[in-house]
């Protein structure tokens, strides 16, 4: 049996076939604010070049946000869909938690734009700081006082390097008893904007 991995969250449309716990196949490439347009569409060419039917498909994983408005409500769209319809599992992770390394503390970070930043600090499977949203400068300061931990994602607007995850596979290691949805219909994206 196959899970189907699917993260739109920020600038990547990333899907990805697992099985028995290993990534066969996937789709990553930059479609900033075009995800909407692709996801089906390359999420049937990815079953179809490997053969795959409905039926072979036993949970579905995706990124629940935060991250973009559309990218993420896509996403959980599609996933809770196919979760619904095939009466599968439904497992949600953060979009910041894919960005951790798996190996120590880090700092996981997505442009909020508007000199704003999603961040989520994780230790292994430890929740350091919950998903929040900072301002440029505050996140900076953070950083500077945890310089023993990885500043992980997309931070060259910052002037830093992060460290780059493979997304699809932090999402294939996140589907985990805590992230399995118990009411496919009623899941939500996370915003947080309409928080701040």
């Amino acid at each position: 049996m196959y899970s189907i991995l699917i993260d739109t969250a920020d600038k990547l449309l990333a899907i990805g076939l697992s099985k028995d716990g290993k990534i066969v196949d996937s789709i990553v490439y930059e479609a900033w604010q075009r995800q909407s347009e692709f996801l089906i569409s390359e999420l049937d060419n990815l079953l179809k070049r490997n053969n795959i039917s409905r039926d072979q498909i036993s949970s579905v994983i995706a990124s629940k946000g935060p991250g973009s408005y559309t990218g993420v409500r896509i996403a959980l769209t599609v996933a809770k869909v196919m979760a619904f319809s095939l009466n599968i599992p439904l497992y949600l992770s953060s979009s910041l938690e894919i960005l951790k390394d798996f190996s120590c503390p880090s700092i996981c970070v997505v442009n909020a734009r508007s000199k704003r930043c999603y961040v989520g600090v994780y230790d292994k499977d430890t929740v350091i700081l919950e998903d929040t949203i900072m301002e440029n400068k505050e996140l900076l300061s953070y950083i500077e006082e945890h310089k023993d931990y990885k500043v992980c994602g997309d931070v060259s607007y910052l002037g830093l390097e992060g460290y780059k995850a493979d997304v699809l596979e932090s999402l294939n290691s996140l589907m985990i008893d805590r992230n399995r949805v118990e009411d496919v219909l009623a899941s939500k994206p996370v915003y947080l904007k309409d928080n701040y």
